[in-house]
This record gives structure tokens, sequence and C-alpha cells, in this order.
């Protein structure tokens, strides 16, 4: 049998180069999602107790016991003392993201298209990514502790923020929208099984460290499962039927151009508050990203079920292009570095 060498290397620099833009199986996956969603979305709309929707949120849950194991005492109390940097991230996330959308509500929030609107302020009103903000971090050469920190406490903090926000207009458009309701449900699916996470880290953090990828894996599949049950029921009540491909262009440079407004605006304060490289780093990233793992788990929550699918579309969006261009933006960091201490 022959060997095909020019096939394998084309097939492994395309691989390379997908990998270099941040376009990683994953991404791939929530498209394909979407695509399974609108081709049979049976499975994703059927009810009881051992639905796919109910176990996802079952799965939500695992993902943050799991997220807590990893986040020891000694990581928290290590970045405490830098406020500075503390306050520029959440500043950032939870007040002038949620500004600069509030001031597109009267050009774009017509009626046409106000689920777009809403969703895209939902993206505004989310918590910084856990995960993806570390990475970049790291890649880029910031200030690793500080990271974990902030984008730990993120998490927590949206939990209660979010709602807040969301609540704005949620409010006026659903009679049963109850926050307190809300931060309940939400306290008792993410917060519980975090701080229960923290409590068992001395026993089970290093078993938790060791499997990381196991469990980031682990957190991708349950966030597909929520995409593909969400897209299921938007597709079967047809909610996509006003939208058309330059909508979906449109919304995309939306979100591109929200992610390197917010950059601009975090290295803008980071150098005036005269931050040293590493943490110029973690502001920029971690104040720049937005959370699909808190999307998933509050939308289901705060919106009702026919409309989620649209509302998600906006922050799997903004996870997706904000993970291509902060991979970009990290290596290039990297490169800097090495070429500056060489």
């Amino acid at each position: 049998m022959k060997n095909h060498p020019t096939s394998s290397f084309s097939f492994s620099s395309i691989s390379a180069l997908a990998a270099r833009a941040g376009l990683d199986w994953f991404l791939l996956a929530l498209l394909g999602m979407i695509g399974l969603a609108y081709l049979w979305p049976e499975p994703g709309i059927q009810e009881g107790p051992f639905s796919l929707s109910n176990l996802a949120n079952i799965g939500v849950s695992v993902i943050f016991f799991f997220y807590g194991l990893r986040l020891s005492g000694d990581k928290l109390r290590a970045g405490l003392s830098n406020w500075k940097l503390h306050f520029t991230i959440h500043l950032t996330t939870f007040v002038v993201f949620p500004l600069i959308i509030l001031a597109g509500l009267q050009l774009f929030g017509t009626d046409e298209n106000r689920l777009l609107w809403l969703g895209t302020f939902y993206v505004a009103a989310l918590p910084s990514t856990v995960s993806s903000s570390v990475v970049m971090v790291s890649l880029a050469g910031g200030n690793i502790p500080a990271a974990i920190f902030n984008a730990s406490i993120s998490s927590l903090i949206g939990v209660f923020i979010t709602p807040l926000w969301m609540g704005l207009f949620l409010s006026t458009g659903s009679a049963d929208y109850d926050l307190g309701s809300v931060i309940g449900k939400l306290a008792l699916q993410v917060i519980v099984p975090v701080v229960l996470g923290i409590v068992l880290n001395r026993w089970l953090g290093a078993w938790a460290e060791r499997h990381k990828k196991a469990l980031s894996n682990f957190d991708k599949i349950v966030i597909l499962v929520i995409v593909y049950t969400s897209f299921c029921e938007s597709f079967e009540r047809r909610m996509f039927q006003s939208l058309t491909a330059s909508d979906l262009v449109v919304l995309g440079a939306c979100m591109l151009g929200l992610f390197f407004l917010i950059y601009a605006l975090v290295n803008l304060a980071s150098r005036l508050l005269g931050f040293n490289r590493e943490d110029r780093i973690t502001a920029l990233f971690c104040g720049s990203k937005k959370s699909l793992v808190q999307g998933s788990v509050m939308v289901t929550v705060l919106f009702p079920d026919n409309v989620v699918g649209i509302v998600l579309l906006p922050i799997m969006m903004y996870h997706a292009l904000q993970l291509i261009a902060a991979s970009i933006l990290a290596q290039s960091m990297a490169r800097q570095a090495s070429q500056f201490s060489a």
C-alpha cells in the first residue's frame, strides 16, 4: 500500500494552522451541534428525569465541583493583595462591558432584532471565563496566580451580578422573573458545588490537577449537550426564521469589534495605572473574555426555553472569536518576550 506524504503533509499543515488560529475540535463541535439540532431536534426537546437537558444540568454542577477541587485556599490568598488589578478586571467585566452595549440600545435594540440585542447584552453581563483566561495569560507570560484568582472570583460574582443586569429587561418582559429565585437556583447549581470542591481540595486536589485535561474535556462535552438541547428547542419553534446570512455576519463583526474595543480600553487603563507587563497581560485577557460555561448555565435559568437558542448565539460567536483573537495576541506577546529576553 502506497504512502501519500503530500496528503499527510497537507493535513498536518492545515491542522497546525487551525491550532495556531485557535480553531480546535471544540469550536468545530459547537457548529456540529447546531447542525445536528437542525437536522434531528427530537432528542433535545424530550422531557423527563433522564432527558438530555436534565443530564446537562447535573453535568454543570459536576463541572463546578471539579473546578472547586482545583481551587485551593493558597491560590485564593495569593491573589488578594493586588487590589488595583482585581478592581480593573471586575470593573471592566461587570460594568464597562454592559454600559457599552446599553449605549447601543436605541440603535440596535429595535423590535426586529430585540432578541439578538438582548443576547449581546447577556454576553456583556456574563463573568470572565476561567480556563482559557488562565491559559492565555500563561502563554503570554502574565501573572498566573492573579489570573487564577480573578477568573475564579469572577465566576462567583457573576452568579449575583449577571441576573441583576438581566433583570433590567427580563423583569418587564417576563412576569415570572423572580431575582431571588434565579440567584438561588444559580447558587445551588454553581456556588454549592464550588464550595464543596474547595472543602475537598485538601484530599482530592492533587487528583484533580493530574486529570485536568480529562476534566476540561468533560466540561466541553457538557457545554455541547447544552448547546444542542438549546438549539433543538429554538429550531423546533422556528426562532431563526427571521435571521439572514448578513445578520450573522454583522453579529460576528460586532462581537469581534466588542472584543477589541474592550481590549484597547483595558490596555489603556493598565498603562495609566502603571501595571507591569505581567499584570497588564492578566488584565487584558481576564478583562476581555466572557464565559460560555456560565452563559450556558444561566441561560436556561434566566430565559424561556423557546428563546434560549437565539440568545445563546451571541455568546457562542463571542466565545469562538475571542479564542481565535486571544490566541493570536497571546502568541505574539510570547514571541516578543522571547525576543526581548534573548
